[in-house]
Order: C-alpha cells, then structure tokens, then sequence
C-alpha cells in the first residue's frame, strides 16, 4: 500500500483551523504531512525566520490516518520567498530540499532544461500546489499551462504535488491529486509518486543533510562523571576503543 503525503499545508495562528486541516488529511488518508512557513526576506528590514511550534503544542493526540492504525505524522517546513534577480540560483547553489513554482499567475521567465535538470541531478524536486486553482478561474487556467510547462521540461521526473491548503474543503484525496497530475501531463506512475515514493524521496533527502549523506550519526558516550558514579558504565569506557559505541546506522 503507498504511503501518501501533502507536504504542503499553510501554517495558520488559527489552531482550531489548523486542527481540522491535519484531521482532514487524515482522514483522506495522507500518512505524512507538513506545515508550511514562509518567510519572505525584505532588503532593508531585519527580520527573524519564524520558529515552528511544536506540534503536540496544536493538536494533541493526533489523529489515526484513515485505513491504517497509526497517527499522522506531522513535519514542520520553512519556506522562503525569492524575489529579487539575485536568487535566482537555487536550482544549481542552494543546499534546499524543494523548489516550489508560483503557477498561479504569468511567470517573467521560461523554464530552462540546463538549470531544472542540473537541480534534478543535485536531488531536489519540484513542487505544483493546486488548491489555488480551486479558488478561482484565471489561476485555474495559469496553473495547468505553468505546471504543464514545467512537467514538459523536467520530463516528470522529481516532481511533487501538494494542496498548499488554507482550509480543509481545499484538500483533494491522493486519487483527485493523481488525477489532476495526469491533467498537466505527467504519466499515471509519475502522478502517483508525485504525492507518494517522490514526497518520500524529499523527506529522506532533508534527512540526509542533518547526517553524514544520511549513513551514520555520532552518540556521545558516557561522560567520565558518569563512569566514575556506576560501575559498569565505568567498565564500559575502559574496553578498548575498537569497542566502544561511535554510532549508529540509519536506513
């Protein structure tokens, strides 16, 4: 069975909105979300990125996704906001997991195959979010010809669509969202991983930046106050260094 996810979902100070919009994912069946900041960077004003809150802080227990028995899983995500010309390097220079494309409106650029391939390369994706279009016409119409564009350069290939949702009656299901993949061109496996194995992918890909390329991570070991307080510990830090614990795989 896949395990679907939206890793898009506008973060609000409304906590009761907030609320209904993780019930409602779950209910859809999405395993995985994730809320959205965005921080947008001004030139001329200093300004602090947000700080995600933590989660069992807004809905606590969370709830059971539909069709499995095990809680939504809940991730936090910072978005920020690239205006200026200068920026415009994300695809080859930043160290980012996700490139999402404002499709809601006339894009001033054309999408080129060197840069989207070389990001594809780099390991990041593409994201389309669609519950704009839901809200009215003119970027109904601006989403399909952008996220089509899009899908035509990169050839389908690590893409991913989210919801972007304010409200929950913005949310689709994962099949409405493979559907409407198939209205901007990707193929019917590509739709599926779109909200599937590819939104794994980026988890994973985030993930892996924390670690040394996501093979291990370091464990500090006892301190020599602890050693010295219980005795096994103490026989423990004495066992020669080829025994002593340095880490631990990660899958």
């Amino acid at each position: 069975m896949s395990v679907f996810m939206d890793l898009n979902l506008s973060y609000t100070t409304d906590k009761s909105r907030l609320q209904s919009l993780i019930e409602t994912a779950a209910h859809l069946g999405f395993s995985t979300v994730a809320l959205n900041y965005v921080f947008e960077p001004m030139a001329k004003k200093k300004q602090e990125i947000p700080s995600p809150t933590p989660i069992n802080d807004l809905i606590d227990p969370l709830p059971v996704v539909q069709g499995r028995s095990r809680p939504i899983r809940v991730l936090n995500r910072l978005t920020v906001v690239m205006s200026d010309s200068s920026h415009f390097a994300a695809c080859m220079t930043y160290d980012v997991d996700i490139i999402c494309i404002s499709v809601t409106e006339k894009l001033p650029f054309f999408f080129k195959r060197a840069p989207v391939s070389g990001a594809v390369d780099r390991g990041l994706v593409f994201e389309v979010s669609y519950s704009a279009a839901i809200r009215d016409s003119t970027m109904r119409r601006y989403t399909i010809a952008n996220a089509v564009s899009l899908v035509d350069t990169c050839k389908g290939k690590n893409m991913i669509l989210s919801s972007a949702a304010e409200k929950p009656l913005e949310l689709r299901g994962p099949y409405d969202i493979t559907n409407l993949g198939l209205l901007f061109g990707l193929s019917d496996g590509d739709a599926k991983e779109a909200v599937s194995s590819t939104c794994r992918s980026v988890v994973l890909h985030a993930e892996t930046r924390k670690t040394a390329s996501g093979i291990i991570y370091t464990m500090r070991s006892c301190s020599e106050s602890s050693c010295q307080q219980e005795a096994p510990p103490a026989a423990d830090c004495e066992a020669p260094a080829a025994k002593r614990a340095r880490g631990h795989l990660t899958e």
